[in-house]
């Protein structure tokens, strides 16, 4: 399989160290410089592409987005802090017809602490006294506050605790790749689950199994889909 990268960051480069060993080739690299333009050379040199990755930057999502669907490619998008276009970035793909995979996080561990953290919110959300929280800490360079996965993982709880906020508190210091984790606090114990990266090879990974899965597919779909089609393959074997 053939793969193009838009953004060729330290999350680019690190799609491109594991790609040949798992059976894909980058054919083409866009950046800042070089933006992704839906023009006929690019057309004609991403004519065998199986995918775009997009590991870019917040604001050049919905134009790489607006490229992708005049070019008729599908995408997966690993950039975050773009929530607010959401809708916007949604709509353009389904009417064009392509097929794009979005997540505020590709790694398999961290769409596993999603998991486990609705569980315990949907238990603990019924249980009185106890008080959630979510941490987020990322290396010194990363742009966005919170993470888009804090947001998600916000997200997710929010169906157990209702218009009540469950706090985001943000460290940016340091190199640490990611650490997140969620507690829940009461007067006799704190329980907290916790998911830290130590490397960025995780989203590597998770970025490439989702290019294979929207191979062929159409429309706007989160990581999630891809997983429960890995659990689904894993029990039918």
């Amino acid at each position: 399989m053939k793969v193009a990268l838009v953004g060729y960051g330290k999350m680019g480069r690190g799609v491109e160290e594991i790609a040949a060993a798992r059976g894909f080739e980058v054919v083409d690299r866009f950046t800042r410089e070089r933006p992704l333009r839906a023009d006929e050379a690019t057309r004609r040199a991403l004519a065998d592409v199986t995918a775009l990755v997009d590991f870019s930057v917040p604001e050049a999502v919905v134009d790489t987005v607006g490229a992708a669907a005049e070019l008729s490619l599908p995408l997966v998008i690993g950039t975050t802090g773009w929530q607010d276009r959401l809708e916007e970035v949604r709509e353009v793909a389904e009417g064009a017809g392509i097929g794009v995979v979005r997540a505020a996080n590709f790694s398999l561990g961290v769409n596993v602490l999603y998991r486990l953290v609705e569980q315990a919110a949907s238990i603990l959300s019924a249980v009185e006294g106890y008080d959630p929280f979510i941490h987020d800490w990322h290396h010194r360079f990363k742009l966005d506050s919170p993470s888009g996965t804090a947001l998600e993982i916000r997200r997710r709880m929010a169906r157990y605790y209702g218009e009540r906020e469950v706090p985001i508190t943000c460290q940016r210091a340091g190199y640490v790749p990611s650490v997140h984790w969620v507690g829940f606090d009461s007067a006799v114990d704190t329980i907290h689950i916790e998911h830290r990266a130590r490397n960025r090879q995780g989203l590597a990974e998770g970025a490439l199994l989702a290019v294979k899965w929207i191979a062929g597919r159409s429309g706007f779909h989160e990581f999630g889909a891809v997983l429960d089609d890995l659990l689904l393959l894993g029990v039918e074997r």
